[in-house]
């Protein structure tokens, strides 16, 4: 004999409506207890419904999209009953409890009840997770529930060994300290019970009967947060979530807790350890993390494949792998440089005398070195260990230069030693030799700090990505004039808008509004380099 269960949306909480996002069955497919059936996902939470028996998928009445709540049927589910063994199940005569006159009579043992232990200030908390049924038999310390509260998930222990005679809560309940949770026979009056029964007794089993009911249509089928498929992962629906939340597929990852669950632990285990794979990838110059996919753009329309010279792959690699691992912070200001500009100005004729291009370059370098001096730990890098923070005792400054190979950054070495003229003639040497592919590893290897312009170029703000293992860059975008309210009234001024991105591990954030406020105050006025 066979019949149709169905199976409805328990009892979700304070919600109503909420969607139906995957359905993980079909009609046909044969379920077991506790296999999901569908996810549902509410503003708060995502959850999956499964099977609170065992069967056959008759029908399917959601689909993805819909909106239900506490009640409406999502499945029915066909299950097979013995009429023969349901019929001994109830008339046979070995199935009742056996003659009580015809048993010496011994002093009955209490049974335990488990209550919710002192968890803290807590009250209200989630049953999210229940370990054992009706009939098992179970040691000392094994776990019966999991509760979980708004900070904590915890699991609560059999205080002692024994049978569980009966189980007081249900998945999605809300219990406090003193609830009771289970009840526990002492194992010792079920090994008196055994001993005490007549040699004549062929059923020794029946005291402790396996039972098999099937849940009724009304009751609440457990919940649990969903993972992204039907997964046999041993976890709670706090550590699938917090799984969730970090991109982890919680099938991939080994659990060490109890009987092999997975905790929240294991979860940041198995991040740390695919970031360490990925470093080690990094160094090794095959860096792969994250993937992309694999399209066919042709499907979609003619396409031209230009391979990327050596130079952009590198800067692909390094770039990549500065964004994902350093933690980048970028502030931005802008400097007064009417009187600056000025000032350069009136120096191009001294400059193109000795055939040199007098740009604003010269003077950014110049203000960095005297900023670096008074904030230090921008001229330094982090050492390998992440344990302390290496200072400079020198000033060398990279600057960022376009080429038809890609971006290279030669470096200014001992740029606190020179003069304007000095600097201006070198940035000029040196990327006129980043154009010409004659730039030595030499002459790009030892940089402190990077500047990244695009005065030439146009924008208006830009967020540079840092030149690891420095901790800091600075990206200047075109000089622009602006009114400015000076002494009751707006007058025009040269504004130069600039960015700082510096690494979040070694620098906070007041030091970077520090450094490029007093960046600002250099810039505005040129007599600080002097001092």
């Amino acid at each position: 004999m066979s019949s149709e269960i169905p199976v409805t949306v328990p009892d979700i909480g304070d919600f109503e409506n909420v969607d139906v996002v995957e359905i993980m069955v079909a009609v046909g497919d044969s379920v077991n207890e506790e296999d999901p059936l569908v996810t549902l996902e509410s503003e708060k939470a995502a959850m999956d419904i499964p099977a609170p028996i065992t069967g056959k998928i008759a029908q399917i009445n959601v689909s993805v999209g819909d909106k239900v709540s506490e009640g409406s049927i999502i499945v029915l589910v066909t299950t097979s009953v013995d009429e023969t063994s349901s019929a001994e199940s109830l008339d046979s005569p070995t199935l009742t409890a056996p003659n009580i006159e015809s048993q010496p009579q011994t002093e009955p043992q209490t049974s335990t009840t488990v209550p919710v232990p002192n968890i803290g200030d807590f009250d209200k908390v989630d049953v999210i997770e229940i370990f054992v049924r009706v009939g098992d038999t179970i040691s000392a310390e094994d776990p019966i529930v999991t509760l979980e509260s708004d900070k904590a998930t915890m699991d609560i222990p059999a205080p002692l060994g024994g049978l569980v005679e009966r189980i007081h809560v249900t998945r999605g309940d809300k219990v406090s300290e003193g609830d009771i949770i289970a009840t526990i026979a002492p194992s010792e009056s079920i090994e008196s019970s055994k001993d005490e029964r007549p040699s004549s007794d062929k059923t020794p089993e029946l005291l402790v009967p396996e039972v098999v009911t099937t849940r009724p249509a009304s009751d609440p089928v457990p919940a649990t947060i969903a993972n992204t498929q039907p997964s046999k992962a041993y976890a709670s629906p706090s550590v699938r979530k917090f799984a969730r939340e970090l991109g982890v597929d919680i099938n991939l990852v080994s659990g060490s807790g109890r009987k092999g669950r997975i905790t929240k632990s294991d979860v940041q285990n198995f991040v740390k350890s695919a970031i360490s794979s990925t470093q080690t990838k990094t160094s090794t110059g095959s860096y792969e993390f994250p993937n992309l996919p694999d399209i066919d753009f042709s499907q979609f329309g003619p396409i031209e494949t230009h391979p990327l010279s050596k130079i952009k792959q590198l800067t692909v690699q390094n770039m990549q792998r500065s964004w994902l691992t350093a933690p980048h912070v970028t502030q931005f200001d802008k400097a007064d440089i009417t009187e600056l500009e000025e000032f350069r100005k009136s120096k191009l004729g001294d400059a193109k005398r000795d055939n040199i291009k007098l740009t604003l370059l010269a003077f950014l370098i110049k203000a960095i070195v005297v900023v670096l001096r008074k904030y230090p730990d921008f001229n330094s890098s982090l050492s390998p260990d992440g344990k302390s923070i290496i200072r400079k005792n020198y000033f060398h400054i990279g600057v960022a230069v376009n080429t038809d190979r890609g971006l290279l950054v030669p470096v200014i070495r001992d740029a606190d030693q020179k003069g304007l003229f000095d600097l201006a003639a070198e940035v000029s040497a040196l990327s006129t030799k980043a154009r010409e592919r004659k730039l030595t590893p030499a002459e790009m290897q030892g940089g402190c700090f990077t500047i990244s312009s695009l005065g030439g170029v146009g924008g208006t703000a830009f967020t540079p990505i840092i030149n690891i293992p420095e901790v800091a860059i600075l990206g200047v975008s075109p000089a622009v004039m602006k009114p400015v309210y000076l002494n009751d009234e707006f007058v025009p001024r040269l504004l130069l808008p600039y960015a700082l991105s510096f690494d979040h591990r070694a620098l906070d954030g007041v030091a970077g509004a520090q450094f490029t406020r007093h960046l600002g105050v250099v810039l505005s006025d040129i007599r600080h380099i002097l001092l």
